[in-house]
């Protein structure tokens, strides 16, 4: 179950959320507001067609959403959205190929002058491939990492992007540290950590926390069954799991001290 929190509820009220809501309502909306309705249709009602085109987008949205998998809230609403003004669309030009094209032209305009926001904040993320990243990893052992092994097409990984980059703002150190290694760049990190980047895949995005120079844990996990134990990326749930206020605590009071020599130079 997707509940939503302080952190997503500040970002639906972005007005790309907000007109996407009421364009997907658009139909139903007009027809129940009389004043209105008098004016654009022969009737308040919906008939017959248009309860039924209703229906078959509601079953569509529902089981759409559900196999979704998505981590927070809102891929789940844009998704619903998207689905409900292409119903949206059939409603209007079912009654009037006119209104249909107005609508078009409206749902045009709000994608080019309201896209859906991205994350713009601060990020203090190293992008490697996956031989850089273990060179980086074993040159200085002090160094905690934490490791996104992601893919830039997986809907998942779009998902966490943002949550990731308020991690590495929020907990970086020069002893702890944030990385992503892209999968598709490289299928070798893949096959050497065994991440399946399959478009069916439950293992992306995969975080991994190495301490010593060594894997300590990894989230999602597959358990010794061979089967992938379930893990929602949200920013609470990795804070949690990854002990990330301690671990921050504990680097911060172990500052690696730089050489004379790097003083120097």
């Amino acid at each position: 179950m997707v509940l939503i929190n302080k952190r997503e509820l500040a970002r639906v009220i972005h007005p790309h959320y907000i007109t996407n809501v009421i364009l997907a309502l658009s139909f139903v909306a007009l027809k129940s507001i009389p004043s209105v309705c008098d004016v654009l249709f022969n009737s308040c009602e919906l008939d017959y067609r248009e309860t039924e085109i209703l229906f078959f987008t509601g079953v569509i949205i529902i089981f759409r959403t559900r196999k979704q998998g998505s981590l927070t809230f809102l891929p789940y609403l844009s998704s619903a959205c998207m689905l409900a003004k292409l119903g949206t669309v059939i409603l209007f030009l079912n009654y009037d190929p006119i209104y249909g094209i107005i609508y078009i032209c409206c749902c045009l305009v709000q994608l080019l002058l309201l896209p859906e926001p991205t994350y713009t904040g601060p990020e203090n993320i190293s992008y490697f491939k996956g031989t850089d990243l273990e060179e980086e990893i074993e040159s200085d052992k002090r160094v905690v990492w934490i490791v996104e092994l992601y893919t830039a097409w997986s809907p998942p990984c779009i998902d966490f992007s943002h949550i990731y980059s308020e991690l590495s703002n929020k907990y970086s150190l020069n002893n702890l540290k944030f990385a992503k290694v892209d999968l598709s760049r490289s299928p070798d990190t893949a096959t050497k950590y065994k991440i399946n980047t399959s478009t069916l895949s439950k293992q992306l995005p995969t975080l991994i926390m190495f301490k010593n120079g060594k894997e300590s844990m990894r989230r999602p996990v597959v358990n010794q069954n061979g089967k992938l134990v379930k893990f929602a990326l949200t920013y609470d749930n990795v804070v949690c799991d990854f002990d990330l206020n301690n671990v921050y605590e504990e680097c911060k009071k172990n500052p690696i001290k730089k050489d004379k020599k790097e003083k120097t130079n």
